[in-house]
Formats: C-alpha cells, sequence, structure tokens
C-alpha cells in the first residue's frame, strides 16, 4: 500500500472523522501507541439511507469478530468495504460505544472550559455530531465496529474485555467498494476497565488500490460475499 499512498494524518485520541472514500481506494488504520480503540460507522455516501448493516454482516458471514477476509454488508445486501488487511486478528462488533451517561459514571467530568483538549468526549457524541455535517442526525446511526479491541465470551456467557489486543503499529486495511462515507472516532472502549481516560491516537492513511478480482479473498472467502460483489458491482453498471 506504502507507494500508492495519497494521503496520511493522525486521529488524535478521543477525536472524529469523517471522508468519502472512493470507491478503488483504501483505508488503512494504524494503531500508533497500542492499545487503540475505533469505534466506526459506514454509509452509502451517494444514498445515504444505504448504511452499514451489523447483524447481515456477521450472520452472513457465521462469525462473531471481524478480521482479514470479511466484509461489512449493507442494509440492501451490498458491500460498502472490505478488510483486505489486518495485523490484529479480532475487532469488536458487537458490544457498542460509549456515551455521554457512561464516560461521566466512568471517569467523572471533565469539561473543556476546564480541561481544554483534554477535557472527555464519548463516541455517540462525536459521530453524530459528525453525521450532521451531511445532514444527516443521531437518528442515523446505528450498530457500529470497534477496530482494534476484542471482546470475547466467556464460560458463563458474559462478554469480557481482552486487554492489549493490538500493539503498537497493528493496522486494519479497508476496501471500499462503494463510495463510502467513513465515520471513525478514537474515545476509549465502553467495557475497557481502564479508570483513567487515555484514549490512544491512530494514523490514518488513503491509498488507491486495484479493483477486486474474481479470486479476491474477500469475495471467495463465502458464498454469500460472492453474491455481495455481486450485487454491488451491478449497482454500478
Amino acid at each position: 500500500m506504502e507507494s500508492s499512498v495519497v494521503s496520511s494524518e493522525v486521529l488524535p485520541g478521543g477525536a472524529t472523522w469523517s471522508h468519502v472514500l472512493k470507491r478503488g481506494n483504501a483505508l488503512r488504520i494504524t494503531d500508533v501507541e497500542g492499545g487503540a480503540n475505533v469505534a466506526a460507522y459506514f454509509l452509502n455516501f451517494e444514498l445515504p439511507a444505504e448504511r452499514f448493516n451489523l447483524p447481515d454482516t456477521l450472520k452472513a458471514q457465521h462469525t462473531a469478530c471481524l478480521t482479514k477476509g470479511h466484509v461489512l454488508y449493507s442494509d440492501m445486501g451490498r458491500i460498502l468495504c472490505s478488510i483486505t488487511d489486518d495485523t490484529v486478528g479480532w475487532h469488536d462488533p458487537i458490544a457498542g460505544i460509549s456515551n455521554a451517561e457512561t464516560v461521566k459514571k466512568k471517569y467523572g467530568t471533565a469539561t473543556y472550559q476546564g480541561m481544554r483538549n483534554n477535557w472527555h468526549r464519548n463516541a455517540r457524541d462525536g459521530l453524530s455530531i459528525e453525521l450532521c455535517k451531511y445532514g444527516l442526525s443521531a437518528r442515523d446511526l446505528h450498530a457500529t465496529v470497534n477496530f482494534f479491541s476484542k471482546v470475547a465470551v466467556d464460560p458463563a456467557g458474559d462478554l469480557q474485555f481482552c486487554p492489549d489486543n493490538s500493539p503498537a503499529g497493528g493496522y486494519v486495511e479497508l476496501r471500499a467498494e462503494m463510495n463510502v462515507l467513513v465515520l471513525l472516532n478514537s474515545c476509549p472502549h465502553p467495557m475497557d476497565p481502564s479508570e483513567t481516560y487515555h484514549p490512544k491516537p491512530v494514523t490514518l492513511s488513503i491509498a488507491r488500490v486495484p479493483a477486486p478480482r474474481a479470486d479476491d479473498a474477500c469475495r471467495t472467502s463465502c458464498r454469500e460475499n460472492a453474491r455481495g460483489f455481486l450485487l454491488t458491482e451491478f449497482y454500478f453498471l
């Protein structure tokens, strides 16, 4: 990817970012320090009513986590993005995101007036505000993915946060299969046991990449994905 990078920037901890990732481009998110969390949400930029569908994404691929070879489905059965590379191995799609109430309860109150850029932010408000820039609102925000975080199920059936899932330099790469509005937030995972508010930065790099071929690993990983690629390609005819 390095030779075709056209843009690179750092997303500070606790911040929110958005971009229209064009078809034929890929976004690499890199955990700078280790232990980052990036909540992510996706919509079809040309038709925002079509958005990321978490239940279909997991059900179609028979998985409870996301990694290389998986795709992100829309609610119309098309593919928004493919995970074409991943050095972390497990990304949490089930635990949700933080909100103002959970952050206040866990970390206490820290306002911008008192703490400036170290104030306590939350993912739900950050993503909701970012959606407003595109004529959308909080009602358009549905289930998200937490990149770099791992949540497993213990023998009793309870969810358990797994610390140290992502090392420094770990990355995940997303290839856009349509023109995708990508929203990211780098606030801590809601199940992170740390009592200190310390969100981690990530690097965001965008590169031009080849179109998926017939033998693409994401296309061939399961029968449902082959159908999803076909529907997506038909959309652009």
